[in-house]
């Protein structure tokens, strides 16, 4: 492979100071945007030698042809005329989104004679402000109907207003409270205008100034005798309360606030963020990232926020899960774009209530990244083209219907196990999954070694001997799989004699080796070996010296990345029951010590790591163990 490309700029002809670099291909395409406060220390990594580059971004600079760069003045010049060449130019290897829905606002147009208030999906009304997203449009419009009773302003269409104002006579929303019917001319446009305002304040987290003025306006009308005045101002507490029990407190009332969450893999990002409004959830939005080049996190948050603010204000406060190199440069953009001379922070949130919510956005980002990526491969169609996609990739003779992959896990090198998952046409068949005890090994290659021996002299058996004769008191014990998929010991099923068509395993071009070694002492044929390299995504073929690289957005990738992270939350799982099951048996054997007291250490501490960590004043703080039971504990363990 050649050191670097051939159309490399010289080095001193690339400027120090900060700025904005693009690559485009033979078309004059824009390849890819980047910024930098030093163009020439940037630019000098693309350039490296070719081999030394992630997968991605090799094959990026060899699309590319040409590189082009813009000095700015500053860091946050740069930003803005990057984010401004993203948008323009839509470049492949940039972050891209799949935002796979639009998301329902309320809306109130405050630009209007006579404002209205609607739930819609359009963010391009004129000099409207909007409160959301919301997650559901129906909940959203139960909310409005709700708070038409405290701020009865306009709801209805051009056409009926119109309609109402040519007969004189309101509509059915008029009549029963709902709007104070300027179209009639019952309150004027002034005062209509006024509780529009008084809407738009209350969505915005002024809820509690609010209804502290109208109960006091209450008190004062019901002192004064004014009983209609006081009936109508408890009407209208009684509806905001309403509102607001929709959406739960989870924060002091002074927090305004937008939490992020971010789940990513080496080609996806899934991204949540929950609109704090008074301490208040008041809007969800989720939305997917693709990945082309390696990026990091930090660089996800920058990327994410400029898609997040295009054309919605932020708060004040931004809590994100990383804090993006340039952080000084992204809070003066955002708030440029906040206005008013108002500043915008970010912030990662390290303790207390924010922390807890932060936490349960990520964990909101994790089950839509998982979701995704199921979804992908639950679809027929997309399921159908990912195994014709596999098969042309790995020049099969057929499509792979069944598919095996094999993963290792230990701890330090004890408690050694391996899985063995399987797919058919593209879904799990989880009653197939068997798992594997590996007594003795070297490392992962002669454990991925023993397991494929075991699993191929069984396909080995089953060619030489009908299925339906081998009964389960008469296999031989060698051949046999530890576990299947409920944790009970196996029996010779046709289930685990049928051969698949690829298998696959969880490493790089060693794992590979290993594999293909089992598989010619096994004399078993007709099958095609892959490994699944985890830090490029590269498939590794025997005997090849380069990988197979599928599509990053290719269904046939995903539905392989799904089958390895099977493969290997499968193994984690029954490693970590071996090391429980252990650890249990050792403490079985401290005095004072019983199946209670057992299960009490370890839900207490969470993990072995943590118990084996762990001081004899931190063990007496469970229930029932005294300072000679904890240093007895400690003791034991240390002798393993």
């Amino acid at each position: 492979m050649a050191e670097t490309v051939s159309w490399r700029p010289r080095s001193g002809d690339i400027p120090i100071q900060p700025g904005v670099y693009r690559f485009t291909d033979e078309r004059k395409r824009v390849l890819y945007v980047g910024k930098a406060k030093n163009l020439r220390s940037r630019l000098s990594n693309y350039f490296a030698p070719l081999s030394s580059l992630h997968e991605r971004t090799r094959r990026m600079v060899l699309s590319a042809v040409n590189v082009e760069w813009t000095i700015v003045g500053n860091d946050f010049e740069a930003l803005q005329l990057e984010y401004t060449w993203i948008k323009e130019f839509d470049p492949p290897f940039n972050v891209q989104y799949k935002d796979d829905k639009s998301y329902p606002y309320l809306a109130i147009t405050m630009g209007d004679a006579v404002p209205r208030v609607l739930v819609t999906r359009n963010r391009n009304l004129p000099n409207a402000r909007y409160f959301g997203p919301y997650s559901r449009a129906w909940a959203i419009r139960d909310t409005v109907d709700v708070m038409l009773k405290a701020f009865p302003m306009r709801s209805c269409s051009t056409s009926v207003y119109k309609r109402a104002q040519q007969t004189g006579r309101p509509c059915l929303l008029g009549d029963i409270g709902k709007c104070a019917a300027p179209c009639v001319g019952r309150v004027s446009l002034e005062d209509h205008k006024s509780i529009a305002l008084d809407f738009a304040s209350f969505m915005a987290g002024n809820d509690s100034r609010m209804l502290n003025s109208i109960r006091e306006n209450m008190t004062q009308a019901a002192a004064a005798q004014d009983y209609e005045s006081a009936a109508r101002y408890r009407d209208q507490i009684g509806a905001m309360e309403t509102a607001l029990a929709k959406n739960q407190i989870v924060l002091s009332e002074d927090v305004d606030a937008d939490f992020f969450g971010i789940a990513h893999d080496e080609l996806a990002a899934a991204v949540q963020q929950f609109v704090v409004r008074g301490g208040r959830i008041r809007g969800v939005r989720g939305w997917v990232v693709d990945k082309e080049l390696d990026v990091d996190l930090g660089g996800l948050v920058e990327s994410v926020l400029q898609y997040a603010y295009d054309d919605a204000p932020p708060p004040r406060d931004i809590l994100v899960p990383a804090v993006p190199e340039d952080s000084a440069a992204l809070e003066e953009w955002l708030s440029q774009r906040r206005g008013l001379g108002a500043r915008t922070r970010l912030r990662v949130a390290q303790r207390g209530e924010k922390a807890a919510l932060a936490q349960t956005v990520e964990t909101n980002a994790k089950n839509a990244l998982m979701l995704y990526k199921s979804k992908r491969s639950g679809d027929f169609v997309a399921r159908s083209q990912a195994l014709a996609d596999i098969q042309e990739a790995l020049g099969m003779a057929e499509a792979p219907l069944r598919m095996e992959c094999f993963d290792v896990s230990h701890l330090s090198g004890t408690n050694v196990v391996a899985s063995m998952v399987v797919f058919e046409d593209g879904l799990p068949k989880k009653k197939h999954y068997r798992r594997f005890n590996i007594a003795a090994t070297t490392d992962d290659t002669d454990s991925i070694y023993q397991v494929l021996k075991r699993r191929l002299a069984y396909l080995a058996a089953g060619d030489a001997v009908p299925e339906s004769s081998v009964p389960a008191s008469e296999a031989p014990a060698h051949l046999m799989p530890d576990s299947g998929s409920d944790g009970d010991v196996s029996t010779p099923t046709a289930k685990f004699a049928y051969p698949p068509q690829l298998l696959i395993v969880d490493g790089g071009q060693p794992q590979v080796s290993a594999a293909q070694r089992a598989l010619e002492e096994s004399g078993v044929s007709g099958i095609q070996l892959a490994g699944i390299a985890k830090r490029l995504e590269e498939i590794w073929l025997p005997n090849s010296d380069f990988p197979v690289i599928l599509p990053r957005n290719s269904d046939a990738l995903f539905l392989i990345q799904r089958l390895r992270d099977e493969a290997h939350r499968f193994a984690i799982t029954h490693q970590r029951q071996r090391r429980s099951k252990d650890v249990s048996s050792i403490l079985a054997t401290v005095p004072g010590l019983g199946p209670s007291r057992i299960k009490a250490l370890l839900q207490h501490f969470g993990s072995v790591v943590r118990l084996r960590a762990a001081s004899t004043e931190a063990i007496m703080e469970v229930p029932g163990i005294g300072a000679s039971t904890a240093d007895a504990i400690i003791q034991k363990l240390g002798e393993r």
